[in-house]
């Protein structure tokens, strides 16, 4: 197999020169982007950039004015509930829960895409669907002690403090059981414990098999955390590549980081530094 095809094989979610069109408004631009298997690609930019209407092409919330976009290869439909079924989550950057269902019933909204029962089971509440009922409640408590809610189920999902709603909505999630997950700005609003927190989190997703696409403001937690970046800017990639090739290029440092580049790579070294004495 040649090298082209290999990469054309890992590819898991692919979109091509996507452009989305308001009236007069150009959103997005000829905005293309590549997750491979196993990996986890970052999305970067200024408020405006259509980072989050990239997210809602690549989830069927939008119809792109052009382009396509592909989850191993086939098309994906208009229609985000069937997108949800062909493998691809999502969390939002405005916390989406139920907020008077308890904790174990929000996951289990998430798990019911995935319940095999038909009609006549689930008006008679036969043996086929006590056993398929007790399935996805065991899978949703084994995702809520994977996210670190364990002994929270009962709990109403308001109550919660505001770090452990964003694990609840990233285990609502993954009971979909996606293939690849998008995580709109999942550390908004959370102190440095909780960021970190989030971020072995998202390594533990990777490792479980999920591709991973995510959000976000925070560059050190983008360049500690992701494989590729890709940074928009008024609805165009400007640059994309890995992280040190990124943090590098001048024209990001003056679009979006806004702050001198030794600056930015004393944040990425402290990262890395962390990072080695975590796995020491």
């Amino acid at each position: 197999m040649s090298a082209a095809q290999h990469r054309a094989a890992d590819t898991v979610l692919e979109a091509s020169g996507v452009t989305m069109i308001f009236g007069g408004l150009t959103a997005l631009n000829d905005v293309s982007i590549r997750l491979e298997e196993g990996r986890i690609v970052g999305l970067i930019g200024p408020n405006g950039a259509g980072k989050t209407t990239l997210f809602n092409c690549l989830t069927g919330l939008y119809t792109p004015t052009r382009g396509s976009v592909r989850l191993r290869g086939k098309s994906l439909p208009s229609d985000p509930a069937k997108v949800t079924s062909a493998g691809i989550a999502r969390t939002f950057q405005n916390i989406r829960l139920f907020p008077n269902m308890t904790v174990l019933e929000n996951v289990l909204v998430g798990r019911h895409i995935r319940m095999k029962q038909g009609p006549i089971a689930s008006v008679f509440h036969g043996p086929v669907f006590r056993k398929g009922e007790a399935a996805a409640r065991a899978k949703s408590r084994e995702l809520l002690e994977f996210v670190g809610l364990r002994g929270v189920e009962t709990e109403v999902a308001r109550n919660l403090p505001y770090g452990d709603q964003r694990r609840l909505e990233i285990a609502r999630a993954l009971a979909t059981e996606p293939e690849v997950l998008l995580l709109d700005e999942p550390t908004a609003g959370m102190n440095p414990q909780e960021t970190e927190a989030a971020r072995q989190l998202i390594f533990r997703i990777r490792d479980t098999g999920v591709s991973v696409v995510v959000i976000e403001h925070d560059t050190k937690f983008i360049f500690s955390l992701c494989d590729t970046v890709s940074v928009l800017v008024q609805g165009e990639v400007l640059v994309e590549g890995s992280p040190e090739t990124v943090r590098d290029d001048p024209r990001v440092i003056e679009a979006y980081l806004g702050k001198p580049r030794e600056e930015v790579e004393a944040d990425v070294a402290e990262a890395a530094a962390q990072q080695q004495r975590e796995d020491s």
